[in-house]
């Protein structure tokens, strides 16, 4: 019952049918609903039979609580049985998160999750609705499921991720992508890795391939800032306390004498193979400023400061949502497509939402 909002439900069924308008007659999708108790609502079909999917996403409806649970066990089980090799074989879970019946706890969840992953079927996850939207299981849903999930909040989303980016949504090009960045400390004093604060890794398991990581879709791109302090700098760093009778070290190391400022380590699997792939590159120092920085990195660090002013973070320094506005602006990134102009009108609403009334 959960869904019966028209921001949830009937959203879901039009986002669907934009999906099946995309889909090749070969592809086949069954539909499993969730709803009160988890049940087959249309056997795998062919996408060229696209009515008949649509009638049966029409005749949908909310009722009940959610089965949650069952439905992603029957899902897998569906799934697994109409598995072909070498196949995108995925499960696209559309919901508001409201698990409220079965898999009560984030635990069994994560268990359920962990276990499925490895059978070689993909997941995407599709949250719908506010109010009673539980990010923290679309995280666990995401992060321990070999998946990816989106917020559609609108048709024009829908159409972005159907349609625009399907190949993207759909087919995983990477999985356990890890990424190990090492700054020269001739250099760096010290850094910040600004977000992914779920996503972070012990040292050691970068080497682990046991170690789950992040899915990569085609086209996708995956940005990682950092905040650094340069070497030399008389900054106080968090952690680091002042001495009165000794030099502030840090753990004595061997230092390697190099120009470098930077190795990037990245590793990734295909996605039918267990065994990761390591690609190194090196980076050298610059000194070009801020403004004449590249387009994309403007953009990624105006949408940075949003996020961090969004959120209150005490990391946000002098930021504002008026300095995250202009440093968007000044780059003409997503500006052909409307994505930036959303963006910042979603600023603007942010910034009205924070005056004190």
């Amino acid at each position: 019952g959960s869904m019966q909002e028209e921001n949830k439900l009937p959203l879901v069924k039009q986002s669907l049918k934009v999906l099946i308008e995309n889909m090749r007659p070969s592809d086949h999708i069954p539909i499993v609903s969730y709803a009160a108790a988890a049940g087959l609502v249309l056997a795998s079909t062919s996408c060229s039979e696209k009515e008949i999917i649509n009638k049966a996403i029409d005749n949908m409806n909310a009722g009940g609580s959610t089965a949650g649970g069952e439905g992603l066990i029957l899902a897998y089980n569906i799934a697994a049985v109409n598995a072909e090799p070498k196949s995108n074989n995925r499960i696209i879970l559309v919901t508001d998160g409201d698990f409220n019946v079965g898999l009560q706890s984030d635990e069994e969840m994560q268990k359920l999750i962990e276990k499925k992953r490895n059978t070689g079927i993909f997941l995407t996850v599709c949250g719908f609705g506010m109010g009673n939207y539980k990010d923290s299981k679309m995280e666990i849903l995401a992060d321990k499921g070999n998946g990816n999930y989106y917020y559609i909040d609108n048709y024009k989303e829908a159409i972005k991720l159907f349609s625009t980016n399907l190949t993207g949504t759909l087919f995983t090009i990477a999985k356990d992508v890890k990424i190990q960045v090492e700054f020269n400390p001739a250099f760096v004093k010290a850094y910040r890795l600004i977000g992914y604060e779920n996503r972070k890794l012990k040292d050691e398991d970068f080497e682990d391939d046991t170690k789950d990581a992040g899915e990569l879709g085609s086209g996708h791109n995956v940005t990682a800032l950092y905040e650094i302090v340069p070497a030399g700098s008389t900054m106080k760093v968090p952690g680091f306390t002042e001495l009165k009778y000794q030099e502030n070290t840090t753990p004595k190391t061997t230092v390697v004498a190099s120009a470098e400022l930077l190795t990037i380590k990245l590793r990734y699997k295909t996605p039918y193979k267990d065994t990761s792939t390591l690609i190194v590159k090196t980076m050298m120092p610059g000194n070009k400023k801020f403004a004449n920085a590249s387009e994309s990195f403007r953009y990624a660090a105006g949408v940075t400061a949003f996020a961090m002013v969004l959120r209150n973070s005490k990391y946000k320094g002098c930021a504002t949502y008026k300095m995250a506005k202009e440093i968007i602006n000044s780059s003409d990134l997503n500006t052909s497509n409307g994505y930036k102009t959303e963006l910042v009108q979603l600023i603007d609403k942010a910034a009205l939402l924070s005056i004190p009334k």
